[in-house]
């Protein structure tokens, strides 16, 4: 596996792991007032991690998990993203993009820097 792709999935897997503690927080907070299951354990958990992806990303361009694996991820231009790329990028990344790789994975096992997600999105990630 390539340093970089190990670095994506280092950021990744903290950010999940952030996500989740989150998640389980709101669960708790939210489980009395809202008395679906189906938001609790679907919605409530999907929000958190694209809300706390969302911000981090408008505020220090880096997320948690990104800044602890050392990347960056930034326009092709070499500009930080805008907000219509940080959504491209997090929506194509959670449904299209898997099947997408999964139809030429050699397309994208270069360098580790550009997946589907990314060419969607006009994004690159950047050792820093």
């Amino acid at each position: 596996m390539d340093k970089l792709m190990k670095k994506r999935v280092k950021g990744i897997l903290i950010d999940t792991a952030i996500s989740t503690a989150v998640s389980a927080a709101v669960e708790q907070a939210v489980k009395k007032k809202v008395k679906n299951s189906f938001f609790q354990t679907v919605v409530a958990p999907a929000v958190v991690l694209y809300g706390l992806e969302y911000v981090q990303m408008r505020k220090s361009g880096q997320t948690i998990g990104q800044k602890a694996a050392g990347i960056k991820i930034l326009s092709e231009s070499g500009e930080e993203l805008t907000p219509k790329q940080i959504v491209k990028r997090m929506v194509h990344r959670d449904t299209l993009s898997s099947l997408i790789y999964l139809k030429n994975p050699k397309k994208y096992n270069t360098t580790g820097a550009k997946f589907p997600h990314d060419v969607y999105a006009e994004t690159v990630v950047k050792e820093v």
